[in-house]
């Protein structure tokens, strides 16, 4: 458990390009300043959850080193998403890009028991792992790609486990995987 996970989302045409181009760089920015890129997914083709009436989005996992710790790696993903467009917005809604640090190290932080804690308004504390991991079959798929041995921090649940529970459900839902060629060709 010494790697460092980061979900990366879009389906929003930003300042970046469209989604697959706004994540190619956000990887590349990311590949800078004390954060190296070990291993990254394919990229798939998602279902939008939350907000009816978006785009799909393209979803990819990245395995990442860094000496940062949470929170300094956190700030530096949010300036990532400034710099590609990203602005606030309501939950679940669209995104121009979309970073998150799903697991640190098998870190656990702001959970009580096999819950996460957090309030429902306001500025939440930075979860570890990501509290909806077990939940959005769009993180988990592309999580098995680079760490098909992971499990759950708090739940000790391996990611084939809780793919299994999800791969059949509608939000979220895994459409298409997208390789090189597809990505360029249809400028998802």
């Amino acid at each position: 458990m010494s790697q460092i996970l980061v979900g990366v989302g879009a389906n929003y045409t930003g300042w970046w390009g469209a989604p697959s181009a706004t994540i190619e760089r956000a990887l590349a920015q990311l590949d800078e300043k004390g954060v190296q890129v070990r291993a990254v997914s394919h990229f798939y083709e998602t279902a939008a959850v939350g907000r009816a009436g978006q785009p799909p989005y393209v979803n990819t996992v990245a395995v990442i080193e860094t000496a940062m710790p949470p929170e300094a790696l956190l700030r530096r993903l949010k300036q990532i998403e400034r710099a590609a467009g990203r602005r606030g917005g309501s939950p679940w809604g669209p995104r121009t890009l979309d970073l998150d640090i799903l697991d640190y190290k098998g870190r656990v932080q702001n959970w009580r028991g096999t819950v996460p804690r957090f309030a429902r308004a306001g500025r939440r504390p930075l979860i570890l792992p990501h509290p909806w991991i077990a939940s959005r079959p769009f993180v988990l798929r592309p999580l098995l790609d680079v760490a098909p041995d992971w499990r759950h921090p708090v739940t000790r649940k391996s990611a084939r486990t809780l793919w299994r529970r999800l791969a059949q459900g509608r939000e979220g839902q895994v459409l298409r995987t997208l390789n090189p060629e597809t990505r360029l060709a249809s400028g998802a």
